[in-house]
């Protein structure tokens, strides 16, 4: 019997990062199917840039996002060196909505394209 080309498992994309890329990018190391969410990646990644981007992941990945202005404008809006103080509120995101914003669409873009970046090609270790 020849071997099988389909995947024997299937880790599912949760949603707002429960699967993370870093989940996703160990079971696909393992020869399997890892699926990341694209739930709410425009606040996961405003997120973790206040948070100070632990292990730069987030930053490398914009760093290869294909527009370095949009990239820019996020990085410019959001990072925060060393992270934002623990009593300190998050920045307020653009909504996405029908009539949805630059920002906004930006926002959600480039925050995907993070996630899957660093599936694909980051390293977990930070």
């Amino acid at each position: 019997m020849a071997p099988s080309t389909q995947p024997i498992i299937i880790q599912g994309g949760m949603g707002v990062a429960v699967s993370s890329w870093q989940l996703a990018r160990e079971v696909s190391m393992a020869g399997q199917m890892g699926v990341i969410s694209g739930t709410a990646m425009d606040a996961v990644l405003a997120r973790r840039l206040q948070q100070g981007d632990p292990g730069g992941h987030m930053r490398r990945a914009l760093a290869a996002f294909p527009s370095p202005e949009m990239a820019a404008r996020i990085l410019d809006k959001f990072f925060i060196e060393g992270g934002k103080a623990e009593d300190a509120p998050y920045r307020p995101l653009p909504k996405l909505t029908l009539d949805t914003s630059r920002a906004a669409a930006e926002l959600a873009v480039v925050g995907n394209f993070a996630e899957v970046w660093c599936a694909k090609r980051a390293t977990t270790a930070s």
